[in-house]
């Protein structure tokens, strides 16, 4: 198969979108002009999709969308479609947590559900996370959260199937296509590949989903001062209510946000067995920074790549800040350390290690089901990216000092630190 040349974007400051994209532009400014961003305006349209009012213990969530709503009309630079976007986005995770209560009133059993052993990938995105989930996502033996169930986990009283959310999904994907026709170079998204619970999280209105698609700081700082563990213990409580709809018995999860949450991560789900991907984090910085400028023009009037980058040094620093500080709390027994370089040698061993410490079978069953994954999704299939530091302001000699500590913690050091791959 030939696969498209590698590119170097050249207009993550002024844009430059498909001709097929104006017209969906064009609706999705046209709806966004008459939308107010206030948890008044997103409550009451909630309300009123669902015929639902019951939001359930409240442990903070009506003082974080207020927060949210805030930072996202003041800080967040939104063109009209990018009101557009942001007003479905957090109604459907309104919608959710509303369904998610009437769900649990209606069958009080599910709050018994057992959550036994996740096996859970904590890394930031080019680390190697994407790849190792779908890969163990693919063993028909463990229960991920596809893309589509993430965005609407629980289903309205009057659909019987999955169909219709898949088809919302699809149209979705669609329209990020149209308006970011290289993103799927550096994040495949469709309709069935495994997602991250932090879609889950953010219908708690929690968590750093927001903070990766809009200029938030105000909204990250509240989450960085807060404790995490309500949070938490509302994620465990959605994959009590999607395993009590449509079975499985352990979980495979993944999440960045998780690096600087392991006190959380582990109080909640304690007989995990926890994965911590590590690579060359200037690697990992530019990289990220960069997939997430190009993102930045979904919704920005005026997207700065410059400030974005700045932005995300320091949290990006924060994130591995948290890893080295909290790595100890995951249990030696039940933690394991991958490198990129290393998973990218070896992935079956890489594979067969992390199934060991999490005893979990690593039969033919499971080497079959990966293997076909690896065919249907061969890597770079879309093309691949020139990460150029300039683009997005960065200086590599300033991001290897800023994080140099977690470099010779966890990618130099040839010591290992609990299970090491």
């Amino acid at each position: 198969m030939t696969r498209p040349a590698a590119i170097r974007f050249t207009d993550l400051r002024n844009p430059v979108y498909p001709t097929a994209a104006q017209p969906i532009r064009d609706g999705l400014a046209a709806y966004g002009q008459a939308l107010e961003l206030t948890p008044a305006a997103l409550l009451a349209t909630a309300v009123q999709r669902t015929g639902l009012d019951d939001w359930g213990d409240d442990t903070g969530f009506g003082e974080r969308l207020e927060v949210l709503c805030t930072a996202l009309r003041t800080e967040a630079g939104l063109s009209d479609a990018g009101t557009a976007v942001v007003f479905e986005q957090l109604v459907g995770n309104l919608v959710n947590r509303l369904r998610l209560e009437a769900l649990i009133h209606a069958h009080p059993e599910i709050t018994d559900v057992p959550v036994a052993r996740p096996i859970i990938i904590c890394g930031l995105p080019r680390t190697g996370t994407t790849h190792l989930h779908n890969l163990i996502a693919a063993d028909p033996d463990l229960r991920h959260l596809p893309y589509w169930e993430s965005l609407e986990p629980f289903p309205a009283p009057d659909e019987d199937t999955e169909e219709p959310r898949r088809q919302r999904c699809a149209a979705g994907l669609e329209l990020i296509d149209a308006a970011m026709p290289e993103f799927k170079r550096m994040h495949e998204m469709t309709v069935d590949h495994a997602h991250e619970e932090i879609q889950l999280l953010a219908n708690d209105i929690s968590g750093m989903l927001f903070e990766t698609t809009y200029y938030v700081p105000s909204f990250a700082a509240h989450y960085k001062s807060h404790d995490q563990r309500p949070s938490y213990a509302y994620l465990k409580r959605s994959l009590q209510a999607l395993q009590w709809l449509r079975g499985g018995t352990r979980w495979i999860l993944k999440s960045p946000q998780h690096l600087e949450q392991f006190p959380a991560l582990a109080a909640t789900f304690p007989d995990a067995t926890f994965v911590v991907t590590h690579r060359d984090p200037v690697e990992v910085t530019q990289s990220m920074v960069t997939m997430i400028a190009y993102a930045a023009r979904m919704a920005t009037r005026d997207p700065d790549p410059i400030e974005l980058g700045r932005y995300w040094l320091g949290r990006v620093g924060d994130l591995f800040d948290g890893c080295l500080r909290d790595r100890d709390v995951l249990p030696a027994g039940q933690s394991i350390d991958v490198r990129f370089d290393d998973f990218m040698a070896d992935e079956e061993g890489t594979i067969a290690r992390i199934y060991d410490l999490a005893g979990q079978p690593f039969g033919p069953r499971a080497q079959d089901a990966m293997a076909q994954f690896r065919r249907d999704h061969p890597r770079g299939k879309h093309g691949s990216v020139i990460y150029d530091p300039a683009d997005v302001g960065l200086d590599p000699a300033l991001v290897a000092e800023r994080l140099a500590d977690y470099r010779a913690r966890f990618v130099d050091s040839s010591v290992p630190n609990s299970s090491r791959v």
